[in-house]
């Protein structure tokens, strides 16, 4: 199933409409955009095997781009458009990138970055190049895939690379998980309103494009916008976050009683934990088509939950419709039923990190089941329930951000002897990052002054999405006689002076 399919039977029909501006490109305009990329793409160098990243908002280039990656055997790198340069030049150099497309967004704010390998803008000029190449496939053509990095807790982000496919039609999971679960018919029209530099949407528009259906994208989430999108191009099928779900609720009644919304047949979420009052009244307000999965980056196991699963067992994630789900205890071995630990999933999709194969390793146990960081128990009929991480991984908005990395920059600060941070419940945005602080200096004597003076600090050297929103300063930070931050006592405790008034929010 590839999007060429439909360029042939179904030339005019829309693979894709930008949400606010209505810009429309039909299949065939897909297919003959895709091979100017690719020829465009083999004009520089790129051959079968090669990395290109693109580090781009949704742009009405995005897919052209990917699909033109797609068609010479390309691992298209997407990178998210927050990063720093430090960042990126990690994620560029570590994926050995043979070349990096960069919007002239994101090079308005970078300014003129040094990065390990050549700079494509995406401006007029490129554009204006691209669409002088010839619309005919090239003649070396090769299936092409994504390659993208997943979070970690060393403070470096880690690259998933899977292998090639052998052939064009190679449908991806999300393609057979979409059609089954979720409603993806070549007479879909997908709301996408996330970035697509994340995997969930990124995959699953890609998959629409595989059915021959028809992708909304909007340009950037906002809450009304989205309702309007979905009256307006009668939407059918939606992928969110939990937090989009909020920002939609939150809406004043009559906000949300303008827009007809009964095309949606199908709304499902992933990428962070929702909260049980938040699903239930998304349900009551869209009626029970509210379904989701549970998976990561390195797609070793998938599980999904219908809404009449998720209303009969109010929590869970679903059953395993990919690999078999293993809870195991510290040894490695398989826990009874009930028991919480650590999930893990047999019969896998293999993966292995670029480069880190200490980091593969650690993945796994002793019987080749690999986890995604997670605590769960699974019940008696094989339903999963998630009841922490082990990695303390914070997913704030349904992005994923390493602690590690966090703590490493408020660290650097003179005034700071040791830090911790941890994901705060949030209604909103599911966690909060927050920095928990043991100063050179206790008592502290402006504690907002030195809040101050290290949120600064921090923007200096993160991404906005990443530098804690909250400072919480502590004379002393427990830690193990191995000297490991004890964060899951330093949470609750958090939690429950938050939840006492003690700790003002």
């Amino acid at each position: 199933m590839h999007p060429r399919q439909f360029a042939s039977e179904t030339p005019n029909k829309p693979a894709y409409i930008m949400a606010a501006t209505g810009e429309t490109v039909t299949y065939a305009e897909l297919e003959a955009r895709a091979n100017q990329v690719a020829h465009w793409l083999r004009a520089k160098g790129v051959q079968r095997g090669d990395v290109v990243a693109l580090m781009a908002e949704n742009h009405p280039r995005f897919y052209e781009l990917v699909w033109g990656m797609q068609r010479i055997g390309v691992h298209y790198l997407v990178i998210a458009t927050a990063l720093t340069e430090g960042e990126v030049a990690y994620i560029l150099r570590d994926a050995e990138a043979r070349l990096a497309i960069l919007s002239p967004k994101v090079l308005g704010r970078l300014g003129e970055p040094h990065l390990p390998c050549p700079v494509e803008a995406l401006d007029e000029g490129a554009l204006a190049a691209i669409r002088a190449c010839p619309e005919h496939p090239v003649a070396d053509e090769a299936p092409g895939t994504d390659m993208l990095y997943s979070s970690g807790t060393t403070g470096f982000p880690k690259g998933i690379k899977s292998p090639l496919p052998t052939k064009f039609e190679q449908a991806p999971r999300a393609v057979e998980i979409g059609s089954r679960f979720f409603g993806y018919a070549q007479d879909s029209v997908y709301l996408c309103p996330a970035p697509l530099y994340h995997a969930a949407p990124l995959r699953w528009s890609l998959a629409i494009h595989r059915l021959g259906g028809t992708v909304i994208l909007m340009e950037r989430f906002d809450a009304a916008a989205a309702l309007a999108a979905i009256d307006r191009y009668k939407v059918t099928v939606a992928q969110v976050v939990p937090t989009h779900l909020a920002r939609m609720l939150a809406l004043p009644d009559a906000e949300r009683d303008r827009h007809d919304l009964s095309s949606l047949t199908s709304v499902f979420h992933a990428g962070a934990p929702c909260a049980v009052p938040l699903k239930q009244a998304a349900i009551a307000w869209l009626g029970p088509i509210i379904g989701e999965f549970y998976s990561g980056t390195e797609g070793v196991g998938l599980t999904v939950a219908t809404c009449a699963d998720w209303l009969a067992r109010p929590g869970t994630v679903g059953r395993a419709v990919q690999g078999e789900i293993r809870i195991c205890g510290e040894d490695g071995e398989e826990l009874p039923v009930g028991s919480e630990g650590l999930v893990r999933f047999a019969r896998p999709n293999p993966f292995s990190y670029h480069n880190d194969p200490d980091r593969t390793a650690a993945a796994y146990n002793q019987h080749g089941w690999p986890t995604l960081g997670d605590i769960g128990r699974v019940d008696a009929d094989g339903y999963l329930f998630l009841t922490d991480r082990a990695n303390f991984m914070i997913i704030s908005g349904g992005v994923n951000i390493y602690p590690q990395e966090v703590e490493n920059r408020l660290l650097e600060h003179p005034d700071v002897a040791d830090a911790a941070v941890v994901g705060m419940p949030d209604a909103e945005m599911g966690e909060q990052v927050t920095a928990l602080i043991e100063p050179c200096a206790w008592p502290v004597a402006n504690e907002p002054a030195l809040a101050a003076r290290l949120d600064a600090f921090a923007r200096e050297g993160l991404s906005a999405v990443k530098v804690p929103r909250r400072y919480v300063f502590r004379p002393t930070l427990e830690r193990t006689d191995a000297g490991k931050l004890v964060k899951r006592r330093l949470r609750d405790a958090l939690i429950a002076e938050d939840q006492a008034g003690v700790v003002a929010a």
